[in-house]
């Protein structure tokens, strides 16, 4: 299916793109979440203005933290030694968007500007606590990964903003993992876990834990954090851990007719475990 008329715009840099932006107008970037929904007549923009070419936004840096460009691309973030050492569940998350060539052209800022919840990178930035940077004609902000992502579809963006980066903090001291149950046909995850632990010894100083897939959007599992926090991480502590992250996304929760609320549900746990597992090594 075609999509409505739209009128068309290369931006050179970020200044070009936000006084290019006009009313009924969205930023292209990679264009894999943006475009299959103007085909279907989901959404119908009147002018895209494209930002994939943007150098100032591509890059990714490390200083104290990582500073990952909104228009890097997912395969350029999970190939970074950069984001795998300081935030492996990111470079895990990001090598495991659709197929390679999605990989190839999918961008970060894409993706969580779309928030589709069965997304992959989102799950892992509401779990680390990152922050999303956004600039508009009214000038920059930046946003907490739990204040950005809102609810289905559905983010803290204004009309006419576009994301320069996203700021994750340094975790090269966690060991991290991010785990997902794919859909057999479209890889997107049906349940999605990140857990980080930050281990003092045998002893687990604290955790982050988020669930996606399973939810209408990215959720941090307070209580699967606090079930882990303080304890060598042993059966009892991943169990009663497994158990809280139900409790968790309980508010939240998504299903169709073939993974149903309650299964979701379920697998939440499951993968916690797995999670767990993963980043334990």
């Amino acid at each position: 299916m075609w999509p409505n008329k739209f009128d068309y715009v290369r931006a050179g840099s970020v200044d070009e793109a936000l006084s290019s932006i006009a009313d009924g107008g969205k930023f292209l970037a990679g264009g894999h979440s943006l475009l299959p929904v103007m085909k279907l007549r989901l959404d119908a923009p009147e002018q895209l203005v494209d930002i994939g070419r943007i150098t100032e936004l591509q890059g990714i840096s490390a200083n104290g933290g990582l500073t990952i460009g909104g228009a890097a691309t997912h395969d350029a973030i999970a190939s970074s030694a950069d984001v795998q050492a300081m935030c492996g569940a990111l470079a895990s998350a990001c090598g495991q968007v659709g197929d390679q060539g999605v990989r190839n052209f999918g961008t970060l800022g894409g993706n969580i500007a779309h928030a589709d919840p069965a997304s992959d990178p989102p799950t892992v930035l509401m779990a680390v606590g990152a922050s999303v940077n956004i600039q508009g004609a009214g000038g920059s902000r930046s946003v907490g990964a739990e204040d950005f992502f809102v609810d289905l579809f559905e983010t803290a963006l204004d009309d006419g903003e576009l994301i320069t980066s996203v700021s994750v903090p340094d975790l090269s001291d966690h060991q991290s993992a991010y785990v997902k149950f794919p859909h057999p046909a479209s890889r997107y995850a049906i349940v999605g876990v990140c857990v980080a632990l930050k281990m003092n010894g045998a002893v687990c100083d604290h955790a982050h834990v988020a669930v996606g897939g399973a939810t209408v959007k990215a959720v941090r599992c307070s209580s699967a954090e606090a079930a882990l926090a303080g304890t060598t991480v042993d059966d009892a502590a991943v169990n009663a851990a497994a158990e809280a992250v139900k409790s968790d996304i309980a508010d939240w929760l998504a299903g169709d007719i073939a993974y149903p609320e309650s299964y979701r549900q379920q697998m939440a746990g499951v993968f916690l475990k797995r999670a767990v597992a993963a980043a334990r090594g």
